[in-house]
């Protein structure tokens, strides 16, 4: 397993541990729910945030960006479905925790020579 992928798993873990927290067991929401938050949060973020953001404007942006875009994943999922709901200050909570444990993973990711994205 390369690298990158295990980043991108370790990633993964830390978006839903997070959705876990806040969206499950906070909200009570189903756990498919709170999955399917993780993983596609996880895989947004990595297109957009670590791809794109990270390497032109650096750890900061990137990471306010991943906790707004995992809020945001986790909003339209709410619009969308029946069964999971969430209010305003378990989102802003959500967005928070993504926001520090992505800020340390990104010093993380920088450091490490094998993994991408590089910064510029």
């Amino acid at each position: 397993m390369s690298n990158t992928t295990t980043a991108l798993l370790v990633k993964l873990l830390m978006t839903f541990v997070a959705a876990w927290l806040t969206l499950g067991f906070m909200d009570g929401n189903p756990f498919i729910w709170v999955a399917t938050v993780a993983v596609i949060g996880t895989a947004l973020n990595y297109i957009l945030g670590d791809l794109v953001v990270l390497p032109n404007l650096g750890n900061v942006i990137a990471s306010i960006g991943d906790g707004v875009m995992a809020a945001l994943v986790a909003y339209i999922i709410v619009l969308f479905t029946v069964n999971f709901n969430t209010i305003w200050g378990i989102l802003i909570g959500f967005a928070i925790i993504v926001v520090v444990v992505k800020f340390f993973f990104h010093m993380c990711l920088q450091c490490d020579d094998k993994v991408a994205p590089k910064e510029r």
